[in-house]
């Protein structure tokens, strides 16, 4: 029979522990460029944009639309390389907690 307090416990214990990393998330950080590096920018966890920096010599007007893509470009390879250390990050803190289940990763759970 089920060790019904048990899992209680186990249930309490991780959300904690996800609580936990979610506060976390705002830690995680990448940056990612394009351009050659004349376009870099920095994400968090939370997939928030925390900064962009442009070499100066991108900034003439007629080149404003190659700037705009460049940005674009770095932005989506800084949100996919955090997404990878998201998962990374939630596998540690759920590592032992839940029976292996196919299909259900935990890891995925604070990607949107």
């Amino acid at each position: 029979m089920l060790d019904m307090m048990g899992m209680m416990g186990k249930v309490k214990d991780m959300q904690a522990k996800m609580l936990e990393a979610q506060e976390k998330l705002g830690d995680i950080v990448t940056e990612a460029e394009s351009g050659g590096g004349m376009v870099k920018v920095t994400v968090n966890g939370k997939k928030e944009l925390l900064s962009i920096e442009i070499e100066p010599e991108l900034l003439n007007p007629s080149d404003a639309k190659m700037v705009q893509d460049l940005i674009v470009a770095a932005a989506n390879k800084a949100l996919a390389d955090i997404d990878g250390k998201v998962k990374n990050e939630m596998s540690k803190v759920t590592e032992g907690m839940m029976p292996k289940i196919p299909g259900f990763d935990l890891g995925n759970i604070f990607n949107k």
